[in-house]
């Protein structure tokens, strides 16, 4: 996309709000799971590793590698939780997690949604926070 932009004359914006108003920004949602989430099978099991997420030195790691600028994006209004918040629950889109309903669905097996990555974070450092939160 850059290297088409760049033969136009044009550049592409990673900011995650890069104009301001009224409105989400632009996320980059992290998809996660591993082993535990996979066979879990207990509602229990994803309380237990949501409430991991929750805890203030991870909220702050999380924050500190999920994006420049995500105090604009992450207001709590327009589906996202408010940056100095953390919350999560079954299919909710307002919250920092959300615990897809296919994976209640699923019995309690499936996956996790981190929203509050935004689309300038690197994916590396995305998945360093959550890896290092899952392992605390």
């Amino acid at each position: 996309m850059e290297r088409t932009a760049e033969n136009h004359g044009l550049a592409i914006s990673w900011h995650c709000k890069p104009v301001k108003g009224d409105w989400n920004g632009s996320g980059m949602h992290a998809n996660f799971s591993n082993h535990l989430l996979r066979t879990a099978g207990s509602k229990e099991v994803y309380d237990q590793v949501c409430q991991k997420f929750g805890h203030p030195d991870r909220i702050k790691d999380c924050i500190d590698n999920y994006g420049p600028d995500n105090h604009l994006r992450l207001t709590g209004k327009h589906e996202t939780q408010s940056i100095d918040r953390f919350s999560y629950g079954v299919s909710d889109r307002g919250a920092s997690i959300r615990i897809p309903i296919a994976t209640v669905e699923n019995g309690w097996n499936g996956w996790l949604e981190d929203r509050r990555p935004n689309s300038a974070a690197d994916p590396y450092k995305v998945a360093a926070a959550i890896i290092r939160t899952v392992k605390s």
